[in-house]
């Protein structure tokens, strides 16, 4: 019905923006990732969907229309509901959400709240062909929380620390690719804090 809302911010929360359209106040519910996104444009575009109940309609923006190609995927997956999927695009970034199917990436979706291993599986299983098809393979190991244990602990020890996912990752991946050291989950960590300090 709707494929992109463009008006002047009228109020935005973690949630959800309000969008005025020629005096019309559209509520678009939205993600963490989004949000952060739109909090110095004060007259964005959203792109949307429509999300219809027998007793209730939702309004969805978001940022680019990469992140609202995977939210749909996401409710496609059987036990996955628009609040789920909200919450994946709130934990994790589009292209962390890419990466993690494309390279099944099963902890990554166990680590968002309310999400299983079973259902982690399912959604790596049901979207990953989907997910290849649609945007090829692409660089799978961006992510880098690979399975082996050191680089999952490592990386996690330091988005604890503070520091931004995308700055992790490249850094974890400078440490692999340059280091000659063991990839002990202290090493990791350490050569990690000295590329981003």
């Amino acid at each position: 019905m709707y494929d992109y809302i463009s008006g002047k911010k009228s109020s935005l929360q973690p949630d959800h923006i309000v969008l005025d359209v020629n005096g019309v106040g559209y509520l678009l519910h939205i993600s963490l990732h989004t949000h952060a996104q739109l909090r110095e444009d004060e007259n964005p575009r959203l792109y949307t969907h429509l999300y219809v109940r027998e007793d209730q309609m939702e309004l969805y923006g978001f940022s680019t229309e990469f992140e609202r190609s995977l939210f749909r995927l996401l409710i496609s997956v059987s036990g996955i509901g628009t609040n789920t999927a909200r919450l994946i695009c709130s934990s994790l970034s589009p292209e962390e959400i890419r990466a993690g199917i494309l390279s099944e990436n099963v902890v990554i979706f166990k680590n968002v709240k309310g999400i299983g291993a079973k259902t982690a599986q399912r959604i790596i299983l049901d979207l990953k062909d989907k997910v290849l098809k649609d945007y090829g393979q692409g660089d799978a190991t961006e992510l880098l929380t690979p399975s082996d244990h050191e680089m999952e602990e490592a990386f996690n020890a330091l988005v604890a620390l503070g520091f931004q996912r995308p700055k992790i990752r490249k850094a974890l991946k400078r440490v692999v690719t340059e280091s000659d050291q063991e990839n002990s989950t202290e090493n990791l960590i350490k050569l990690a804090l000295k590329i981003m300090t």
